[in-house]
C-alpha cells in the first residue's frame, strides 16, 4: 500500500486513532497497527517521517527527493518561528545540532533537558509554547540535518541524527548530498510518485500531492510524458488537461468499501474531490462548534465507486464504544442497503480498534 500512495499523512488528533493508521484500515481492512510502528520505529526502516503534503510517513528512498523543495528552503520556506530561531539564534542551533547528532534519539522535553533550556518565560514571545530549543529541532529537521526515529506513545517525536534513521541501503544519498538527484530529476520523480497514486491527474492536483509549486511540476509532466509514464487523456466533465499514469488500472466496476480519514491522501484535494465525486468536503475540527455542520471529526463514506456520505466518529475507549455522533448522506442516498453497508463498516472498525459495540447518532 506504501508503494501505491507514496506518503501517508500524520495528524496529533486522536479523537478517533491517529491518523496515520486510518488509511491503511481503509484499504486493507482489520490489520496490526503494531506493524506499522515497526516499520517507521525499527532498523532496516521502511518509513521515515518528514514534510511531504504537510508531516507525512514515506519511504526512505523518497525523503532526499524534498531536498530542493524543502530542505534548501528552510530559510525562507519553513514556519517564520524556525526562520528566526536559525537568524536570531544560530549559537542554539549549533548546540542543538550538536547534542541531536552526538547522542541517542531523544524527545524535545528530553534535548531541552539535556541542553539546559526551559519553556519559562517564552510562551508569550515564541507561541505554541515552544522553546527556542524546539524551534531549532524543527528547523533542521526540516533542512533534512536531522531526522526522526519514531514517535513515542504520547505521539512524540525521537530526534535523531541522520545515520541513526537511514537504512544501510540508502545512507550514501542520505548522507552525501552530492548523491542526491538533482533539482529535475527530483521533481521527476516526485510528479511520477504522485501520479501513480492518484491514476489520472490534473497538473493542480499533481502539485498538490506533495505541495509542489507548479513552476517545477510543468516541466516534469513534460519529461514524464517523454518517457511515456504519464499520458495525456481528456476526463469527461473536466474543464483542464489531465494525465493518466501508464499504471493506473481502469476497472469496469469498483466495489470498495471504505471510511476515510480527515487526512486521507484521497481527500487532501478538496477540488479534486469535488471534480470525481461532486462532494463537496471540509475538516470542520477547527471550526468552533456552533458554526459545524457536519460534526467534530468527521469522515467520508466511499461505497462502491461512490462517496455518499459522512459520519461524526469518536472512540469513547472508557465506555468502549464507537459513536457515530452523526450520519449526513448525500442526497438520494442513505436508504436500507446504504446503511446496512455503512453499519458493518462501522462494526468492523469498533473491532479493529478494540471496541465492543457502535452507538449510533
Amino acid at each position: 500500500m506504501v508503494d501505491t500512495v507514496g506518503l501517508v499523512q500524520i495528524d496529533s488528533v486522536n479523537v478517533l486513532a491517529r491518523s496515520q493508521y486510518l488509511p491503511f484500515f481503509s484499504r486493507l481492512g482489520p490489520y496490526d497497527t503494531g506493524l506499522l510502528d515497526r516499520m517507521r520505529d525499527r532498523a532496516p526502516r521502511r518509513l521515515v517521517e518528514y514534510w511531504a503534503h504537510e508531516a507525512s510517513l514515506m519511504p526512505p528512498s523518497t525523503w532526499p527527493l524534498m531536498e530542493h523543495p524543502r530542505m534548501r528552503r528552510a530559510l525562507d520556506g519553513s514556519w517564520g518561528g524556525m526562520q528566526q530561531v536559525a537568524g536570531e539564534h544560530p549559537e542554539v542551533v549549533a548546540a542543538v545540532r550538536a547534542e541531536v547528532r552526538g547522542g541517542r534519539p531523544r524527545t524535545t522535553r528530553e534535548l531541552e533537558a539535556a541542553l539546559g533550556h526551559t519553556r519559562e518565560g517564552e510562551r508569550e514571545h515564541w507561541g505554541w509554547n515552544w522553546s527556542v530549543a524546539k524551534h531549532a529541532l524543527e528547523y533542521l529537521f526540516w533542512a533534512g540535518e536531522i531526522s526522526s526515529a519514531g514517535r513515542t506513545p504520547q505521539f512524540e517525536r525521537r530526534y535523531a541524527a541522520l545515520e541513526r534513521v537511514v537504512p544501510p541501503a540508502d545512507a550514501h544519498v542520505w548522507l552525501d548530498p552530492a548523491a542526491r538527484p538533482s533539482e529535475p530529476d527530483a521533481y521527476v520523480e516526485l510528479v511520477r510518485i504522485s501520479g501513480l497514486a492518484m491514476g489520472v491527474a490534473t497538473e493542480s492536483d499533481l502539485a498538490d500531492y506533495f505541495r509542489l509549486e507548479r513552476r517545477h511540476v510543468r516541466p516534469a509532466i513534460d519529461t514524464l510524458e517523454q518517457t511515456g509514464a504519464l499520458e495525456p487523456v481528456a476526463v469527461q466533465g473536466w474543464s483542464r488537461p489531465a494525465w493518466l499514469h501508464v499504471d493506473a488500472r481502469r476497472p469496469r466496476a469498483v466495489q470498495a468499501r471504505a471510511l476515510l480519514s480527515p487526512f486521507d491522501s484521497m481527500v487532501w484535494c478538496r477540488p479534486r474531490v469535488e471534480r470525481l465525486f461532486d462532494f463537496h468536503y471540509r475538516i470542520e475540527i477547527y471550526t468552533p462548534a456552533a458554526k459545524r455542520v457536519h460534526g467534530y471529526y468527521v469522515l467520508p463514506f466511499l461505497l462502491g465507486d461512490d462517496l455518499i456520505g459522512r459520519v461524526d466518529l469518536k472512540a469513547d475507549r472508557s465506555a468502549g464504544v464507537l459513536l457515530a455522533r452523526q450520519v449526513t448522506w448525500e442526497p438520494g442516498r442513505g436508504g436500507v442497503d446504504d446503511a446496512r453497508e455503512l453499519g458493518e463498516e462501522l462494526r468492523q472498525m469498533a473491532t479493529w480498534l478494540g471496541l465492543t459495540d457502535v452507538v449510533g447518532p
